[in-house]
């Protein structure tokens, strides 16, 4: 039986549970984990005045949030190990510079989605907000390996300084895709915003939704036609995972753009051909 945490009443003011650590609660006892501190506002209140909280993860390394979370913040941030299902919306960093395990949030969630992330797996069957998968400000790499896959729509700078790794996205995304991209893997099945891939040093970006793309930065250059035999590789990965992957995704030829030439030059943007 998993742990579950029943949000008892929304508040303005936000929570933060990071301390609510997988490797820690699966040793504690019931009370243990009702007294364990979080953070709001000023104060460091026991989580059972916030949540209701019944189950244990001990066996099955499962916790499951119930209720509109999306005022508490860094859910599952650093796991290492086990399962968190949110059964509504989440609030900012869910996932953040986590390293095993996997994520699944029946909802929307908030901007820092998987930042500086370094390993696992996140699923968001809804949307989210700005800065997916990328750098904190002041840092030097987004996340460095993992997934992260959202249904919906996202915001900007997705990706910003990611390392490694792989997101998808299955609606629209907003401006700055992939900026400073360093390497990894960044697919988009909807419309963007303006100036994809600025920075960019390696990597790829896969603008595979049928919308006319924005106009490619001047300091990208063409590179003709193509069909990459490890896009199929991803796509089929994705739909192994349950995510959406149009059917004409895997046959058409897409336009490979190579760049940024202000940096490396090494990077690549792949755009429908019939775009």
């Amino acid at each position: 039986m998993p742990l579950v945490l029943s949000l008892k009443q929304q508040t303005s003011i936000p929570i933060e549970v990071d301390t609510i650590r997988m490797e820690t609660i699966r040793t504690q006892t019931l009370e243990e984990v009702r007294a364990t501190p979080i953070h709001y506002g000023n104060k460091t209140p026991a989580l059972s005045d916030f949540f209701d909280v019944s189950g244990s993860a001990a066996d099955d390394a499962e916790i499951i949030y119930e209720g509109d979370c999306s005022k508490i913040k860094l859910i599952g941030a650093c796991l290492t190990e086990g399962r968190i299902v949110v059964r509504g919306n989440a609030g900012m960093h869910v996932g953040a510079e986590m390293r095993a395990g996997e994520i699944i949030v029946h909802g929307n969630t908030a901007d820092w989605l998987g930042a500086e992330m370094h390993g696992g797996r996140i699923h968001v069957h809804g949307n989210t907000g700005h800065l997916v998968g990328a750098v904190y400000r002041g840092g030097r790499k987004g996340m460095t390996a993992g997934e992260i896959l959202i249904d919906g729509n996202a915001g900007n700078e997705i990706g910003n300084s990611m390392r490694r790794g792989l997101i998808a996205i299955g609606g629209t995304a907003g401006d700055a895709v992939g900026y400073n991209l360093i390497a990894g893997t960044i697919l988009i099945f909807g419309g963007i915003g303006i100036r994809p891939g600025a920075g960019m040093r390696r990597g790829t970006i896969g603008l595979l939704g049928p919308a006319a793309p924005p106009p490619m930065l001047p300091t990208f250059k063409s590179a003709g036609p193509s069909r990459p035999v490890f896009l199929q590789i991803y796509l089929r990965h994705l739909r192994q995972q349950g995510f959406a992957v149009p059917d004409e995704c895997f046959s058409i030829a897409y336009e490979r753009h190579c760049g940024d030439f202000l940096e490396y030059g090494k990077g690549e943007i792949l755009v429908r051909a019939s775009c």
